[in-house]
């Protein structure tokens, strides 16, 4: 069975995690794994050998106590990492989620997604990664590369949690939009709430035969749905939709085919990611 897994940290944003995972979970009633990775880079499995950065003359018991410094330092940061684990299990508990699941795992957090991408059913990850939740607009060092590299939907919360109410889907007309729709459409996820969907561009009839079938597909799966096409530029009309409709989900396409694709794929990835106040749900 597949799982929804959450990615949980020592940052601000692993209980708003939690609380999105645990949602979610409930939504799809599928399993809760709660998942924190040891970064080997910081914290190394082996001790390091560091005769050849001390230089000649150093004493061999100086290299000793240096290697058993960075065993310490790495069975802390074990603990630690358990006690986030536990800490995550209680607090799903309080909310009826059964019997939730915790890993461990010493690497590199992308590796170890790759590795466990046939059981993930929904990805749940902070924006801002332990290192960088004092920038609030700076995105996770590694959720980047998590998004180009999984082939699973990602979940990407903000720090504290609201219940989604209405949620909004950038759809473009593309291959892959319909495929988001049809999607969204088979999901239990956010099935009852409030859907709007909207496209940046021309107000044409090709424009509205794309939202009036994206509609159809939504409706029948029994979502009231708010359709809308505003000109502008992309970026800014999707926050100024989130604003103005008060949109408590994002969702859209990871990989696209028209000026949305630009916000998902290079280098203005991070804009996109960096400025969007709602939780954002990319699609594949």
């Amino acid at each position: 069975m597949k799982h929804v897994m959450a990615c949980i940290d020592g940052s601000a944003a692993s209980a708003t995690v939690c609380d999105y995972a645990a949602w979610a979970s409930v939504r799809l009633a599928a399993p809760l794994t709660f998942l924190h990775v040891l970064d080997e880079h910081q914290y190394p499995q082996a001790p390091s050998n560091l005769s050849g950065n001390i230089g000649l003359g150093s004493r061999e018991h100086l290299l000793e106590e240096l290697a058993a410094l960075d065993q310490k330092r790495s069975k802390l940061a074990r603990e630690q990492g358990q006690f986030l684990l536990d800490a995550a299990k209680q607090r799903v508990d309080q909310i009826g989620i059964v019997h939730p699941q915790t890993r461990q795992r010493h690497g590199d957090l992308v590796d170890c997604l790759k590795t466990l991408e046939d059981e993930i059913q929904l990805l749940v990850i902070g924006r801002n990664g332990e290192a960088s939740e004092v920038l609030s607009e700076h995105i996770g060092s590694h959720v980047e590369n998590v998004i180009r590299t999984l082939q699973r939907p990602i979940l990407l919360t903000p720090v504290g949690f609201t219940k989604p109410q209405r949620f909004l889907i950038a759809y473009d007309g593309s291959e892959t939009g319909h495929k988001s729709i049809e999607m969204i459409a088979a999901s239990p996820l956010l099935a009852g709430l409030d859907c709007h969907l909207l496209m940046v561009g021309v107000d044409s009839s090709h424009a509205w035969d794309q939202l009036n079938w994206a509609k159809e597909q939504l409706q029948g799966a029994g979502l009231n749905v708010t359709v809308s096409i505003r000109t502008g530029e992309v970026e800014q009309v999707i926050q100024d939709y989130i604003q103005d409709q008060r949109i408590d989900l994002l969702i859209m396409g990871a990989y696209g085919h028209s000026r949305i694709r630009q916000f998902l794929v290079g280098s203005t990835t991070s804009n996109m990611l960096r400025k969007t106040s709602v939780p954002l749900l990319l699609l594949r």
